[in-house]
């Protein structure tokens, strides 16, 4: 080996390591949510609320926080009706057996 490749040959090693760790490092691979392990969903969970006053009584129930259906019982012998939480709409119970 001529004495002036031992010279060109540690630069160019040195180059080519340098060019090695200038790589970024490997992303990890990309995987669907449902896959990743992760803390277990919370369940859903009911909560019934009763607000009372002078005139009426409401019932809520909330399902994982989301209303599912409202009640409302007027006082003073005035049937109750039921208030649809997404549109507002209230339906009476005709024929309750």
């Amino acid at each position: 080996m001529p004495p002036f490749s031992r010279f060109l040959s540690a630069p160019l090693l040195l180059a080519a390591s340098g060019i090695a760790l200038a790589q970024p490092a490997p992303s990890p691979a990309r995987t669907d949510a449902a896959s990743v392990p992760g803390p277990a969903p919370v369940e859903a969970r009911a909560v019934r609320i009763r607000i009372e006053d002078a005139g009426s009584r409401i019932d809520e129930l909330r399902v994982g926080g989301e209303t599912r259906s409202i009640t409302v019982q007027p006082k003073g012998g005035m049937p109750a009706y039921q208030v649809q939480p997404s549109s507002g709409e209230r339906r009476w119970k005709v024929l309750a057996f």
